[in-house]
C-alpha cells in the first residue's frame, strides 16, 4: 500500500467542515491537511453549484500545483455536472449519498486521477448525450458518437463510476492489462490527459 492521499475540506459551514474532516479521519488511506495547505485532493462542500461555486472550483484548479477536487453538493443537475467536469472536478457526490465509505472512495479515486459520479446521474448524462439539446438547457454535441466501440464504452462507464482497473477487469471478464490498454488507447487517440479527462470528454462529446 502506498502513502496516504492528502486531503483538505472546504465548506462555508464550519460545523459541516468539522464533521466531514472527522469522517475522513477514519480512513487509514487518507491524511487530513488544513485548508490552504498543499494537498492532493480538496473536498468542496456546497449547497448548490452556481456561478460562485464554479468560480471557486476554477480558482482551485488554477493553483500552481492544482489539487484534484471532489465536489459535494445538496443537489446536482446534468448541466451543473458537465460544468464541474469541464472545470476539472474529479468526483461529484450528493450530500445525502456522501457517507464515510463513499466519500473516502471518491477521494481515493480522485487521487489516482479517476472520476466518480453517482450511477443515476451518469445514466442521465448518457441519456442526454443520446438526445442533443434535451434537458437542463445545455445541449451536448454528439459528433463522433461512433468513435468508441462497445468495449471502450463499457470500460469508460465503469471508470466514471469510480471502479479501479482490477474491478473493471473482473466485471467485464477482461484482463487488467486489456483494461489499461483500452483506457490508454482512448486517451492517446483523443489527446487527453488522463482517465478523468477521458470520461469528461466522452460525456461532453456524446461518445458514451
Amino acid at each position: 500500500m502506498g502513502d496516504p492521499v492528502s486531503v483538505s475540506v472546504v465548506a462555508l459551514d464550519p460545523v459541516l467542515e468539522a464533521g466531514t474532516r472527522s469522517t475522513l479521519l477514519n480512513s487509514p488511506d487518507l491524511s487530513l491537511v488544513d485548508p490552504g495547505g498543499e494537498t492532493r485532493v480538496v473536498v468542496m462542500i456546497v449547497d448548490r453549484v452556481g456561478a460562485p461555486e464554479l468560480e471557486a472550483l476554477r480558482t482551485t484548479r488554477e493553483a500552481p500545483r492544482p489539487p484534484d477536487v471532489v465536489l459535494v453538493a445538496s443537489e446536482l443537475t446534468v448541466a451543473e455536472t458537465l460544468h464541474a467536469l469541464t472545470l476539472g472536478a474529479r468526483g461529484l457526490l450528493r450530500r445525502r449519498e456522501a457517507d464515510a465509505g463513499r466519500l473516502a472512495r471518491a477521494v481515493l479515486a480522485a487521487g489516482r486521477g479517476d472520476c466518480t459520479l453517482p450511477p443515476d446521474l451518469l445514466d442521465r448524462l448518457l441519456e442526454r448525450s443520446a438526445s442533443p439539446g434535451a434537458g437542463d438547457g445545455e445541449p451536448v454535441s454528439i459528433r463522433g458518437a461512433g468513435d468508441l466501440n462497445d468495449r471502450e464504452r463499457a470500460v469508460l462507464r465503469l471508470v466514471a463510476d469510480g471502479h479501479e482497473t482490477n474491478e473493471i477487469a473482473r466485471r467485464l471478464c477482461y484482463s487488467p492489462r486489456t483494461v489499461s490498454t483500452v483506457v490508454h488507447d482512448i486517451t492517446r487517440r483523443f489527446r487527453l490527459r488522463n482517465r478523468a479527462h477521458a470520461v469528461a470528454y466522452a460525456l461532453r462529446a456524446g461518445l458514451l
